[in-house]
């Protein structure tokens, strides 16, 4: 009988906001071969990622999904939490680290937005439920504080597009995670430039929105070196974990309700078109 083919491997970087981990999945199974524990660090009186660890934990992971399966790994795909994001500079570097979303520095800046735009038209706009954590309350207190930060960088990026833009140098941020900032417009699928603007938000920070499935290039050549991965691609999966989640479900149709529990717990369905009321 002839040899039954081996099956297609694939590299799963789930990032949550309490934990992550590496995956080397196929159809059929899932080997986590990393985990690490993640959370806030407090400097004074400020929360932030430490991003720089989490991206040596990735790779760390990447380094033993390749020494476990040195062939047959078909691509790399990562995915994180929503809201949080990190500025970068002119050369593509990172600017400070990126806030956690529970910092305190969101604390009455929702009542500000709604002075300039009401909540209505928020909501028209945006389609996103109003909490603190938003990104949009995040940018709108750096500018309301005049962060240098803010006035220096040229590119805004959510967390999940900033380690793919370290990964193979894209940058870009993906459909699912752009959704999550109350900074964009669900129903032309692009930013929601008239809101930023009435915040007095640099509109030149946000980059092209890509689609999940979208090949963002190879490995650059230092990663691939340290992890001994090759020459590998990274697709933007749906890079929201939530969403990600969701397109796992095994439905065979559209009449389906889901819940995802992970640091909170959502309930949700599939919808054809954004429900903005």
């Amino acid at each position: 009988m002839p040899k039954q083919a081996e099956q297609k491997r694939f590299v799963a970087i789930d990032l949550g906001a309490e934990s992550g981990r590496v995956i080397v999945g196929t159809l059929e199974s899932l080997d986590v071969v990393h985990r690490f524990s993640n959370g806030p660090v407090r400097v004074r009186d400020s929360l932030y990622w430490d991003i720089p660890r989490i991206y040596a934990e990735i790779l760390r992971g990447l380094k033993a999904a390749f020494a476990k399966y040195p062939s047959g790994i078909e691509s790399i795909g990562l995915d994180t939490w929503g809201v949080d994001y990190a500025l970068l500079d002119g050369d593509g570097d990172l600017l400070g680290l990126p806030y956690h979303y529970r910092d305190a520095r969101t604390d009455s800046i929702p009542d500000k937005v709604f002075a300039v735009v009401p909540r209505e038209q928020v909501l028209r706009q945006t389609g996103i439920q109003f909490m603190q954590i938003n990104t949009l309350y995040q940018l709108l207190s750096m500018r309301l504080a005049s962060d240098p930060h803010l006035a220096a960088a040229r590119t805004f990026l959510t967390i999940p597009d900033l380690f793919n833009h370290w990964l193979c140098g894209s940058l870009v941020c993906e459909f699912t995670n752009a959704t999550t900032p109350q900074c964009f417009d669900p129903l032309s699928r692009d930013w929601a430039f008239p809101l930023l603007q009435a915040m007095d938000i640099p509109l030149h920070l946000f980059p092209g929105v890509c689609e999940p499935g979208t090949n963002l290039g190879a490995l650059l050549p230092d990663v691939a070196l340290e992890t001994g991965a090759g020459s590998l691609p990274v697709i933007a999966p749906a890079c929201h974990d939530t969403g990600s989640a969701v397109a796992a479900v095994p439905a065979q149709n559209s009449h389906f309700a889901w819940i995802s529990s992970g640091t909170w717990s959502i309930m949700g369905a599939e919808v054809a078109q954004p429900n903005l009321t």
